[in-house]
């Protein structure tokens, strides 16, 4: 008769856990007692830093009690492997390692996040004065808040262009046969010009460039107009791209078989290959405008009020980059819901594959 394996070590790593949580708690006592010592300028920052510390030593506590489950596990299971209870003894040992890796895995948040904390207030909140400066936020939020209408808007326009021009890139890029050569050379050596020049220095070039030339109709263009035809033409490469990647594929058959029934190259691509294609390319595309909305915050070096420019006004006459954060604060508002919607088509067509 076989015997069954005994049940895997766990005591080691129970009782390092149980150390490192007993060591995670004096270190938040004692780095979160120093900090508080050295705020001498602001009493609501050092009720502030007291509270911290009281929520890193819960939180420490909470690891704590994690490790001290993990050591009584690992007893449990030395007590039923004596007892010849094999399969209970690997099942209390296998809690008890699950509770040491949860211990691991609390002690490192809490000690990022504690230390993230208190950077903001060491050297007497100096750096929270600087960068998150109550008063100073709210009295340009409103001014910043408008402003951000202008990025939102160069973001909303210039992804209506890169859609129509970056499919048109990724069909010329793709068109079969010799007469397309040409095509596709000219479609390749944009999309590889725009993808290896900065955006910056793409609005630096039609924001300054354009209007010394006297060209009609686009030399009277304002700032706005030459952002959006900045990023129109740096994204729309990217996107072409992901157009490309999606249509590529496509199982070749498919084509076969709309090709065999009589439809013309644009035809297929209008009614079978582009249909599949968009279901594919829609999570990598908005990670796509993601980027592309974030970098309408460049448009300030050619003059555009946007809300980095009008948080560096406040900054420049406070001495203080509070005004600056307000307009990352806003970002991270648009970006965050757009992201976790990325994640979510993303975990839905895995979750179709794997049903089909």
């Amino acid at each position: 008769m076989t015997s069954l394996s005994p049940a895997p070590r766990s005591r080691g790593l129970a009782v390092f856990a149980t150390l490192l949580a007993i060591a995670l708690l004096v270190a938040v006592a004692a780095v979160g007692e120093s900090v508080r010592a050295g705020i001498t300028t602001s009493p609501e920052l050092s009720t502030f830093s007291i509270w911290v510390m009281v929520a890193g030593l819960a939180l420490g506590a909470l690891t704590l009690w994690a490790a001290v489950s993990a050591l009584r596990h690992s007893f449990r299971s030395a007590r039923e492997e004596a007892a010849g209870e094999v399969l209970a003894s690997r099942a209390s040992a296998a809690q008890s390692r699950q509770q040491s890796f949860v211990t691991f895995g609390l002690a490192f948040a809490i000690v990022i996040a504690f230390a993230l904390i208190q950077l903001v207030l060491i050297n007497d909140g100096n750096i929270q004065r600087t960068f998150l400066r109550g008063d100073l936020m709210a009295s340009s939020a409103l001014d910043i808040a408008r402003a951000f209408i202008v990025n939102i808007r160069l973001a909303f326009i210039s992804g209506v262009i890169v859609l129509v021009f970056g499919l048109v890139l990724a069909i010329a890029r793709m068109i079969p046969g010799k007469a397309g050569a040409p095509v596709r050379f000219l479609a390749v050596a944009y999309i590889d010009l725009m993808r290896a020049v900065p955006a910056i220095i793409v609005l630096y070039l039609i924001g300054f460039g354009l209007p010394l030339t006297n060209l009609p109709l686009l030399s009277g263009l304002n700032a706005e107009w030459f952002a959006i035809m900045a990023l129109s033409l740096t994204y729309s490469a990217y996107v072409a791209e992901v157009y490309r990647s999606g249509i590529a594929s496509i199982h070749p058959s498919q084509w076969a078989a709309s090709r065999s029934l009589g439809f013309s190259y644009l035809q297929t691509l209008r009614f079978f290959i582009l249909p599949q294609a968009m279901r594919l390319v829609i999570p990598p595309m908005l990670s796509t405008f993601i980027a592309l909305q974030k970098d309408t915050s460049l448009v300030n070096v050619i003059g555009t009020l946007d809300a980095f420019n009008q948080a560096k006004f406040y900054a420049s006459s406070t001495f203080n980059l509070s005004s600056v954060t307000v307009v990352a604060i806003l970002f991270v508002i648009i970006t965050i819901p757009q992201t976790r919607f990325v994640d979510w088509m993303l975990e839905r067509g895995a979750s179709r594959r794997k049903g089909a």
